[in-house]
């Protein structure tokens, strides 16, 4: 369970999972509201923002709920409140911050643990403060503020809207579901040094899960029992008690399926002597997420083959970390990418021609049909990729997968993951598209079919100067290599 505390260092109020996990403190979330106020002043300085908090979710018919609790995102970002069932709300003109909580009977007392007060929760989550939910509307009233701004926004990535406040007699106020939206996703684009340090934090300690699993998997484990290997190592030393997304175990020919791991093919394939492993795992820690992908060779040697696919990833992922940097189009990245990975497999024997017309032809997304990376926060894909008034999704191929357009920023993170993978549907089409063909060896591509891929995914920050790679795991053949052998102290990554 989550301990709220003071910090020892800095006496004040903070979240962890125990004194050897890292203090989130309180401050991190007021820092949020206070960047929000600031640009919503200017806009609408008599009003209040409205954010409805998640609710725990019944396992269809039963009453059993889904996992853990996890907090709605935007709710994490404004007030760092981990319980069910709030709503928060900020006075735009004051700043003063308004936590409202459930008021449970006491009987829930015996089956749940003892009723917090509202005192304490205000301590807790410091904030200005608390009351009950079914005190909300009284309190709204009492504000008398001109507009009540609820969120109302579709998030690019699923296509799905954001939560907007509801409560029994809203439609007594003056609402806008219009201006908060594009505010507070753009907010949460850059980082500030408060939320920069948790994910160091959340992605140290899923880099360390990672190389465990390396160390410990072995051929004929299945892939189940290496994401449990990484769980169990996320939660006893990291007191990460979620995983940002669906693990993906993929071995042998399933590390040429993209989203693997899911109902369907759930990492059940049991592991083959001499199977490349890609592995895309990462940690969460109060909301914030982690994303790292790391591929290795079971048997911990590569093949000659495995070898060139392997490092033609990985010259992509490290000249993309060379070139970015604020004021570099992510767009024009993901292309430099394609245009690095594809000189890698002609130099390798699988293509022949002119790279740059490979490019013209958009040959790079038939290896790697997905983006080269994303932006990451308190959801592993974050907000603000295709706000309005920011570069447009395009609609070329692999360059339309890409899950923001946008300039790089300072305090951005993003992940950067090429990949390059052997996916039989895509090469049939490359081969009978005279346009494509002409560049693939049929021959040796053939050699390669089932063999599933590579994806290189780090965490990284931009900085003025250009990228921090706060992933820590062996990346070289040789490094992997020589971790696996047990030739190379965990130091080096600490």
């Amino acid at each position: 369970m989550a301990t709220a505390c003071e910090c020892p260092i800095t006496q004040r109020p903070c979240l962890n999972m125990g004194h050897h996990t890292f203090n989130v403190p309180m401050n991190l979330f007021q820092e949020n509201r206070e960047r929000l106020v600031n640009v919503l002043r200017k806009k609408c300085e008599s009003s209040v923002i409205l954010l409805q908090g998640g609710d725990e979710v019944s396992f269809y018919d039963t009453d059993i709920t889904y996992n853990e609790f996890r907090q709605e995102s935007y709710f994490m970002w404004c007030f760092g409140v981990t319980d069910a069932g709030c709503y928060g709300a900020i006075d735009v003109k004051t700043g003063e911050s308004y936590v409202f909580f459930p008021r449970y009977p006491e009987e829930y007392a015996i089956w749940m643990g003892p009723l917090h007060e509202l005192n304490q929760l205000k301590k807790k989550y410091a904030v200005d403060h608390t009351f009950y939910v079914d005190q909300l509307h009284e309190v709204l009233q009492k504000l008398n503020r001109d507009k009540l701004l609820t969120l109302k926004g579709k998030n690019t990535d699923s296509g799905l809207v954001a939560k907007e406040a509801q409560f029994k007699g809203i439609e007594k106020f003056n609402v806008d579901n219009e201006i908060l939206f594009p505010v507070i996703a753009n907010l949460r684009v850059c980082k500030t040094p408060s939320e920069i340090s948790v994910i160091k934090y959340v992605v140290e300690a899923s880099s360390a899960a990672h190389r465990h699993v390396m160390k410990v998997a072995k051929p004929d484990w299945y892939e189940y029992q290496c994401e449990a290997e990484f769980l169990a190592h996320c939660y006893k030393y990291g007191g990460c008690r979620h995983v940002s997304y669906t693990c993906i175990c993929g071995s042998g020919e399933n590390g040429a399926v993209l989203h693997y791991g899911h109902g369907g093919r759930p990492n059940d394939k049991q592991i083959k002597d001499g199977d490349l492993c890609l592995f895309d795992m990462g940690g969460n820690y109060f909301g914030y997420a982690a994303d790292i992908t790391v591929t290795f060779p079971i048997n911990g040697k590569f093949t000659p083959d495995q070898k060139i696919i392997y490092e033609a990833v990985l010259a992509a992922n490290l000249m993309v970390q060379k070139t970015a940097k604020p004021g570099v189009s992510w767009s024009d990245m993901h292309l430099l990418s394609y245009k690095t990975m594809l000189e890698k497999l002609k130099d390798g024997g699988l293509l022949s021609g002119s790279v740059d017309e490979m490019m013209e032809a958009d040959l790079g997304a038939i290896f790697q049909p997905h983006g080269l990376g994303h932006l990451m926060g308190l959801d592993v894909h974050d907000v603000g990729g295709y706000l309005e008034g920011f570069p447009e999704r395009s609609s070329r191929p692999g360059l339309k997968s890409l899950r923001t357009a946008r300039v790089l920023e300072e305090n951005m993170v993003m992940t950067i993951e090429p990949g390059c993978y052997f996916i039989d549907p895509l090469l049939d089409k490359a081969l009978n598209d005279p346009k494509q063909s002409k560049f693939l060896v049929p021959e040796v591509i053939k050699r390669f079919r089932g063999s599933g891929g590579v994806r290189i995914e780090d965490d990284v920050l931009i900085t003025k100067d250009g990228v921090v790679n706060l992933t820590k795991v062996p990346r070289t053949v040789q490094e992997i290599e020589n971790w696996m052998a047990g030739t190379e102290r965990d130091g080096k990554y600490a």
